[in-house]
């Protein structure tokens, strides 16, 4: 039988010890979340806030009704990213700590198909009313 490496065996049971000790916690650190969501009219909703490391969220709108996608920073603030109309897809980076704000202030429910990579361990999941000033109808 040939052996993969060409180290005794207390060599590769320590190789394969330190390989786990620093892939693991980089698996955990790291998950995929899929979610098929529904906001309701006049509603947002609202992703992180408390996470260590980026995320990304690949959405789908499938639904009836533009949703606009915000980042509120860590820091303070809030700024557009898109708006994806009904049938439009994107790919959105959201920065360590930073909140994603899915938005629908129309009178029907939206729908989105989304994908979220990154940073999920402690990635905070809310609804909340539309805030003042934003800009889909």
């Amino acid at each position: 039988m040939t052996r993969f490496l060409h180290l005794p065996a207390t060599r590769r049971h320590l190789l394969a010890v330190l390989a786990a000790a620093i892939l693991l916690p980089l698996l955990n650190y790291a998950g995929t979340i899929h979610s098929n969501l529904f906001i309701e009219a006049g509603k947002q909703f609202i992703l992180g806030g408390d996470q260590r490391g980026a995320f990304k969220v690949a959405a789908r709108n499938v639904g009836p009704v533009p949703v606009e996608i915000k980042e509120r920073p860590r820091g303070g603030g809030i700024f557009g990213k898109t708006t994806l109309a009904p049938g439009q897809k994107g790919v959105l980076q959201f920065g360590a700590g930073s909140t994603a704000v899915l938005l629908n202030p129309s009178a029907e429910k939206a729908n989105l198909d989304l994908t979220i990579t990154g940073d999920t361990k402690q990635l905070g999941m809310t609804y909340e009313p539309v805030q003042a000033g934003s800009s889909v109808k």
